[in-house]
């Protein structure tokens, strides 16, 4: 079926594309209002596409201050913010009584705000710093406030790519036991996929079509299983290295061929907002959010 959807016009697979958005939604257009925090910039994974992290003993290195954490979660209430995204890098030094911590003062301070944090790297992390069990990990962070867990670190879920890009990372396999995991204990998540790597010998684009269909196939079997993922978001890497024309082309065949995932996310972080615009004739229904900081 994807190869399938490849050789079709653009224009065709957007008339599809739209038919498939309003089967699913009419005209409804969803959004939320929140905010990214990050927990810290110290990581060991190290991957060549990240400008973020920063090295233990790096001048630069943080570890977010719960008032400081409490001031960001008022002034996302101030504009009507309902949801936190909370991530950082894999610190070598922040066990789960760190997160239990985070998350129980966060439901103390502030009950009605949804807890959307974490990834499968960074859980599995955890669970290697605690000397946890990966099912022990996630119950004992869904008791501390845990809500769903972002689809994150998964790239490209084909492990050619992800040994050049991010050796220290979890495997794809890793990635998706993580993801079945939390959803049987009955932790939903997104699911993820980034589209237009950098291959920095050549400077080419790294991943292929074939790449692309592989992560595909690999979300929509896991999804057969489990029914865990609410929504399915589309990025490319920054800066972008393949046209517009093709994030919409890749949008178009995911809201065609993930037909076991209700909503299909658009970017207005890589795309900005005319571009999420545009997506929504793609097979976007979902604009995420006006994120207040990233």
């Amino acid at each position: 079926m994807l190869e399938k959807l490849l050789k079709l016009p653009l224009h065709k697979l957007m008339n599809l594309a739209i038919k498939e958005r309003k089967k699913r939604w009419a005209n409804i257009i969803t959004y939320t209002i929140e905010r990214n925090i990050n927990y810290t910039n110290v990581c060991k994974a190290k991957c060549k596409f990240c400008y973020f992290w920063v090295d233990k003993k790096d001048k630069r290195a943080f570890i977010l201050d719960f008032s400081e954490l409490e001031r960001k979660i008022k002034e996302l209430i101030s504009v009507g913010g309902v949801k936190i995204l909370l991530q950082g890098g894999l610190h070598p030094d922040l066990d789960i009584k760190y997160f239990e911590e985070m998350f129980s003062f966060i439901k103390r301070k502030f009950p009605n705000i949804y807890i959307h944090a974490l990834s499968p790297t960074e859980i599995l992390h955890i669970s290697k710093v605690s000397k946890l069990s990966l099912k022990e990990t996630i119950i004992r962070l869904k008791q501390a406030g845990l809500q769903s867990v972002p689809g994150g670190g998964a790239e490209i879920l084909v492990d050619r790519i992800r040994n050049y890009l991010s050796p220290n990372k979890i495997s794809a396999k890793d990635w998706l036991y993580v993801m079945q995991t939390l959803h049987e204990l009955g932790i939903p998540s997104t699911a993820t996929m980034v589209i237009g790597f950098e291959n920095f010998e050549n400077n080419q684009v790294l991943d292929t079509w074939e790449d692309r269909f592989e992560h595909l196939r690999k979300i929509k079997e896991l999804q057969n299983k489990t029914g865990g993922f609410t929504r399915f978001i589309l990025w490319t890497y920054q800066p972008q290295k393949i046209t517009f024309a093709k994030y919409l082309k890749t949008l178009a065949i995911a809201r065609l061929y993930l037909d076991n995932i209700n909503s299909i996310q658009a970017s207005i972080v890589t795309q900005g907002v005319q571009g999420a615009q545009t997506a929504l004739l793609f097979g976007a229904n979902d604009m995420g959010s006006p994120i207040i900081e990233e």
